[in-house]
Order: C-alpha cells, then sequence, then structure tokens
C-alpha cells in the first residue's frame, strides 16, 4: 500500500514539474523577444526591396505597429 501512496506523489509532483516548467520557459521566452525582436525597421525595409516594392517610411511604419501589436496579445 506504501509503494503505491509513493508512485502517486512522484507522478503528481512530475506533472507539477512540467506544467510549471513550460509557464516558466514560456514567460522567458515572451520577455526575450520583447526585449529583442525578431525584425527591426531595417530588416523589414530589405525584406520590401527583395519582393520588389519601394518601401515608404509609413509603410514599414505601419507594418511594425502591426507587428508590435501581435507581440502584445
Amino acid at each position: 500500500m506504501h509503494i503505491i501512496w509513493i508512485i502517486l506523489i512522484a507522478l503528481a509532483a512530475l506533472i507539477a514539474g512540467v506544467a510549471l516548467g513550460f509557464f516558466i520557459a514560456r514567460k522567458s521566452m515572451m520577455n526575450y523577444l520583447k526585449k529583442n525582436p525578431p525584425i527591426n525597421e531595417q530588416m523589414l525595409r530589405t525584406l520590401m526591396m527583395q519582393m520588389g516594392q519601394k518601401p515608404s517610411q509609413k509603410k514599414i511604419n505601419q507594418m511594425m505597429r502591426s507587428m508590435n501589436n501581435q507581440m502584445d496579445k
């Protein structure tokens, strides 16, 4: 009977550890991406030029604002 309790406690601790680790890793990754965005204005300008578009500052600002809003959600 004692072995069953030990197994149940170990299983509960494992599940709790995995869940807690997931949420900590997720929070850490979101903070990292907020501080170091994966794309900046220069990269966006280069990407638009490669696609054959002439990037205006207004269009770049609009796309950056859109990406920042998406990151905030």
